[in-house]
C-alpha cells in the first residue's frame, strides 16, 4: 500500500505536492485536537498523515534535486559547446 501512494504522489508536480502537504498538515492539525479533546475515534489515521506528509516530503526534496540538477547541467553546457 505504502509503494502505491509514493507512486502516486511522484506523479504529481511540485506545486500539487505543496499543497497537498499544506492539506495534510491542515488534517493532522485537526486530528491532533480531536484527540486531545477526547473526540478522535480512528487514531490510525494519525499515523497514515504522518506517514502520508513524510512520503511527501521526501518526494518533493527528490524532485528539487531533480530540477535542481537540471539547472545545472543547463549552466554547464554553454561554456562546453
Amino acid at each position: 500500500m505504502a509503494s502505491r501512494k509514493a507512486k502516486e504522489f511522484a506523479k504529481l508536480s511540485i506545486k500539487e505536492l505543496e499543497e497537498r502537504l499544506r492539506e495534510l498538515r491542515a488534517e493532522l492539525f485537526n486530528l491532533r485536537f480531536q484527540k486531545y479533546t477526547g473526540s478522535l475515534h480512528n487514531y490510525r489515521r494519525l499515523r497514515e498523515v504522518r506517514r502520508d506528509i513524510a512520503r511527501v516530503l521526501t518526494i518533493l526534496t527528490q524532485k528539487r534535486r531533480e530540477l535542481e540538477e537540471l539547472k545545472q547541467a543547463d549552466e554547464k553546457s554553454p561554456e562546453q559547446g
